[in-house]
């Protein structure tokens, strides 16, 4: 399977030449491709340059027949199969019935319509997870089963296939069940007539090797033969978990020296004896500063080496922040006194000033990234969120920083950071600046930063990378190589984005707008809302909002990389990853029990219409007369294949002329209220672990609420989809009806 669907890159012509490349090798050009996109161009690319037999992943009727037969005509031209996907006009297939209608239209439509050979249809006809405790999910495997059978027997030659690791989603992190549960479900689907199954291989038990207790009752949920079935298989798994090994409190390392036990103690994260062991190597060593530039050090630059060669994870590194930080604590007044004395000085590696820009209010990044940057010894200045351009610089000059280091997650501060690098050329000034954040790239960091400042501008891809390029900047013997080699790649770098823009084509915007969208909207039935006008929503429960929430951003933040639920079966990184997931819950539990933070939205649907081809007005009521406010949309000018529009959003939204009423509706939410007194508290015990957590568990509860309410606008509010059923991993794929823009990207501009 071969997808080359990524932002930064040209994915036609990658897929091209990945492809041309594959053919080129004998022993892998054997083997069958399947071409994987969500682009038709990438796709058609892609079948031009496959030799023999290949499949298109995949096809529907979410767009409608006439773009399912165009797309299936073309497919069948260069002789490829296909996988066409239980989807049509309304949505998903989630019933047995549903699933048999969308594939029954499909393959008429394509072997009537099209003269498709069946042979090379593959139906998809979507697995969806059983055990989540939901009436109207217990069938979802019987379903499956049924609609196999019954596409077997009434459309000869169809093939399919389906992703059988979501049948388990419910019984993630027990990997025993899901195992036995694969395995289970591949043996009836098999049975049923199922062709293909995409499985992790390494989470397949023998079918016939499953304890019969188990096997038992995971049939049960699987051919839903009890009412029970759910929760006995539920008390079984617990049982299943119990009988796995548990981690034994070794005190072992208790006996080593003081030194020994500082070191231990920063690598494992461990605070209990922190107070006790640094008291004993104060009166050990000649002054409190040889504590901190010894045994503390040495231990901190043993968590340095293991982080810098992957085999500590940024969750263990804060935890030895935190410990490193209360060791330092304690030594502090005794530190202070012998100051006084001597007039010593402790010597740092250099002092970092760091700041998330104007406009931004995210900061969890940056924090990870001063601590890591911390217990490498640095000076860190952290001034906070929502920057100016001028306190940076005045701060920057006031305390004679050696780096400064800009932050931003949205996209308006990629805008900033170019700003605050034109300023500081303008000053005169030669600091290093290093660029971070989720928005940010080393492609942008090259083409729109580097320019604008003479002096040293790296991007630094994450906390990991911080260290070694803050270091080589504040090396006498390595900062000219290293500005020299940055300032090159990046010229190149430029040089090659100039080069990939000249080959994509751009048509006029009279064009592209005479290529909009076009939706028959005498035809269209727009649900009317049943509530326009504002509603806001003051305490929201958290309970309510836990199960919207997607773990997989969260593992992001602390710099793991995998997707939840299968992270926590990576052989590296997994164990951590359970860990930090119990942490982020157990959090979570004292959140709800203590009533710690108050999360409130407000949902706002107003009537609508587009006009000018790229704009929408926003009307204060049904007699829409009063307009309180006009959105403009932009459109893509890109040159498309035949057949396929330039995009706005606009075109969603029914023309005035068309005498449709439509609606559009808008939402914000918050989930941090109440979050202050913690990070002061977190702050006070210089715990940066839970002052990360906290900040990172808040953040999914805010994109978690965000998801909420757009469930609660789709069922109640505006209710267009009120037979929608809750589906954690549909919602995660926003596999659902409706999209909610965010200002500030290319297609939705920020009206500010």
């Amino acid at each position: 399977d071969v997808n080359m669907d990524e932002g930064m890159i040209d994915g036609q012509k990658a897929m091209v030449r990945f492809l041309n490349l594959l053919a080129s090798e004998p022993e892998i050009s054997r083997i069958p491709v399947m071409i994987d996109s969500s682009k038709w161009e990438i796709i058609e690319a892609g079948l031009k340059c496959v030799q023999g037999k290949s499949i298109v992943n995949s096809i529907s009727l979410k767009g409608g027949e006439e773009r399912f037969l165009w797309e299936a005509k073309r497919i069948k031209r260069y002789g490829a199969a296909v996988i066409v996907m239980a989807f049509d006009e309304v949505g998903q297939a989630d019933n047995y019935q549903r699933r048999c209608e969308i594939a029954k239209r499909s393959y008429d439509l394509l072997t009537q319509n099209v003269g498709f050979p069946a042979s090379d249809i593959i139906f998809d006809l979507n697995i969806f997870p059983v055990g989540t405790g939901m009436e109207e999910h217990r069938q979802n495997a019987v379903d499956f089963f049924r609609a196999t059978t019954w596409v077997k027997q009434n459309l000869p030659g169809a093939k399919i296939s389906g992703g059988v690791s979501n049948v388990s989603f419910s019984f993630r992190g027990n990997n025993r069940v899901r195992e036995a549960m694969h395995s289970a479900f591949l043996y009836h689907g098999v049975k049923a007539g199922m062709d293909m199954g995409i499985v992790n291989p390494s989470m397949l038990e023998v079918y016939d090797d499953i304890p019969k207790d188990l096997l038992e009752k995971i049939e049960d949920v699987l051919l839903d033969r009890r009412d029970d079935a759910t929760e006995r298989l539920l008390e079984f798994a617990e049982t299943l978990k119990a009988k796995g090994k548990k981690e034994v409190a070794d005190e072992e390392w208790r006996k080593g020296t003081v030194e020994e036990r500082l070191t231990h103690a920063l690598v494992k994260g461990i605070v209990d004896f922190i107070d006790q062991d640094t008291e004993e190597a104060r009166l050990k060593y000649v002054n409190t500063l040889k504590v901190i530039e010894g045994p503390l050090m040495d231990g901190m630059n043993v968590v340095g080496d293991l982080f810098g060669s992957g085999k500590m994870f940024l969750p263990q590194v804060v935890k030895s922040a935190r410990v490193m930080k209360k060791a330092v604590a304690y030594l502090l007044p005794f530190l202070e006194e012998e100051k006084k004395k001597s007039g010593d000085t402790a010597k740092n590696a250099g002092k970092i000033l760091l700041a998330t820009v104007k406009g931004d209010v995210h900061d969890i990044g940056k924090n990870i990234v001063g601590v890591v940057l911390a217990c490498n010894n640095f000076e860190i200045i952290d001034i906070g969120v929502m920057v100016p351009c001028e306190k940076i610089l005045e701060i920057a000059i006031k305390e004679n920083v050696d780096i400064i280091g800009l932050s931003g997650l949205i996209t308006p501060s990629l805008d900033e950071m170019v700003y605050v690098a034109k300023e500081m050329e303008r000053a005169g000034m030669k600091i290093p600046l290093l660029i971070g954040g989720a928005t940010t790239s080393r492609i942008h960091t090259a083409v729109k930063i580097d320019p604008n400042y003479s002096g040293a501008v790296i991007h630094v891809l994450d906390a990991s990378k911080s260290v070694p390029v803050a270091s080589a900047l504040l090396s006498k013997d390595q900062t000219g190589d290293l500005y020299k080699k940055t300032k090159e790649e990046y010229a190149k770098a430029r040089d090659e984005h100039a080069n990939r823009r000249e080959d994509k084509e751009y048509i006029s915007y009279t064009e592209a707008r005479a290529n909009k969208f076009k939706i028959d909207w005498a035809t269209s039935e727009i649900a009317v809302p049943k509530v326009l006008g504002n509603q806001y929503f003051v305490d929201c429960s958290i309970e309510e909002i836990r199960p919207f929430i997607d773990w997989t951003p969260f593992f992001q933040t602390w710099m793991l990389q995998g997707k939840y639920p299968r992270i926590f079966e990576n052989e590296i990184i997994g164990k951590e990853a359970k860990k930090l997931y119990d942490d982020a819950n157990r959090m979570l539990d004292e959140v709800i029990a203590g009533k710690l933070l108050t999360c409130k939205a407000a949902v706002g649907i107003y009537p609508a219409n587009s006009i000018n081809d790229d704009e929408v007005e926003v009307y204060s009521d049904e007699s829409r007369t009063k307009v309180l406010h006009t959105f403009e949309f932009l459109r893509q000018q890109g040159k498309k294949g035949t057949g396929v529009p330039n995009l706005s959003l606009s075109d969603f939204i029914a023309p005035k002329e068309s005498g449709k009423k439509d609606y559009i509706g808008f939402f914000a939410v918050t989930a941090g209220i109440g979050i202050e007194p913690l990070l002061e508290k977190y702050k006070k015990n210089h715990d940066d672990y839970n002052d990360i957590m906290i900040k990172s568990v808040a953040d999914r509860l805010a994109e978690a609420m965000a998801e909420m309410m757009h469930y609660k606008v789709r069922k109640e509010i505006w209710g267009y989809a009120i037979d929608e059923t809750f589906d954690a991993e549909r919602l995660i794929k926003e596999d659902y009806i409706g999209i909610r823009p965010a200002p500030g990207y290319p297609a939705c501009p920020d009206h500010t």
